[in-house]
């Protein structure tokens, strides 16, 4: 399948096209130029829709730790580490302290519209870790020297910023409630209404509104099968992981154990 082909397949909106064309062009011309390379950041969704356009490549997702919601999308040739490149003084991404008055109540929506508001691009910043009096979040490269000359503060909050080695974050510790529960059938619904606590009714209305999606992709189909390990998402309500399928119970149900972040 030729590239526009593939694009057109995947792409949702002019913006899709747009990224897509950009990522493919990049990872294919540094594999025939035997080069690393990396996007910008990306969100879970076009992570996916990456990896189903360029399913032959060997490509690498990095936001700088784990669980990291955004990462940039990396061809590394065979002759590097993907770790040790993705460390370097040449890696693709970098990480900011930014610290500030404890007693400041600074969010993550202050600290991402200073960003914006310095007229830095959403696609350059990776994952913002708010913790009392400080911010770790990712940038790419090449904006770091920009960042730290130009974010001085969150609103009214000052800040102070310093490059922060990747190994050093420290992104806040997920909550997470464990659900046990048996479904008749492991359809979308039927996860949902256990997970969040909703009748079968309900979850499957909000599935059919498009306010829910399966492995960073939006579903509208209430009955679709859903697998040990798929991550849902239901706008308003929040995320969920099928972590375990346990198997029939006498009565014929499924017991299922859920993880769902809080």
């Amino acid at each position: 399948m030729d590239k526009q082909t593939a694009i057109a397949k995947l792409a949702e909106s002019d913006e899709d096209k747009i990224l897509l064309a950009r990522v493919y062009d990049r990872m294919t011309t540094a594999e025939q130029r035997c080069i690393p390379a990396a996007s910008c950041f990306l969100t879970a969704r076009e992570q996916v829709l990456v990896q189903r356009l360029l399913p032959h490549l060997p490509l690498h997702f990095f936001g700088g730790c784990d669980g990291a919601e955004r990462a940039v999308c990396c061809y590394v040739p065979e002759y590097l580490e993907p770790a040790d490149w993705f460390h370097s003084d040449d890696g693709p991404i970098c990480a900011i302290r930014a610290t500030f008055y404890e007693k400041d109540e600074v969010t993550h929506r202050d600290v991402l519209g200073a960003l914006m508001g310095s007229g830095i691009k959403r696609e350059t910043v990776g994952d913002l870790y708010v913790q009392p009096g400080r911010c770790d979040f990712l940038v790419t490269r090449e904006i770091l020297p920009y960042v730290i000359q130009n974010l001085t503060s969150a609103g009214r909050t000052k800040l102070h910023l310093t490059e922060l080695a990747l190994d050093a974050l420290e992104p806040p510790v997920q909550a997470v409630r464990e659900i046990r529960d048996t479904v008749s059938t492991l359809r979308l619904d039927a996860v949902v209404s256990s997970g969040f606590g909703l009748s079968r009714g309900k979850a499957s209305a909000c599935i059919e509104s498009g306010k829910a999606s399966l492995n960073a992709l939006p579903c509208t189909k209430p009955d679709r099968t859903v697998s040990e390990g798929d991550v849902i998402s239901v706008r308003g309500l929040g995320k969920l992981e099928l972590a375990q399928v346990l198997g029939t119970t006498k009565k014929g149900r499924t017991g299922i154990l859920i993880r769902r972040y809080v």
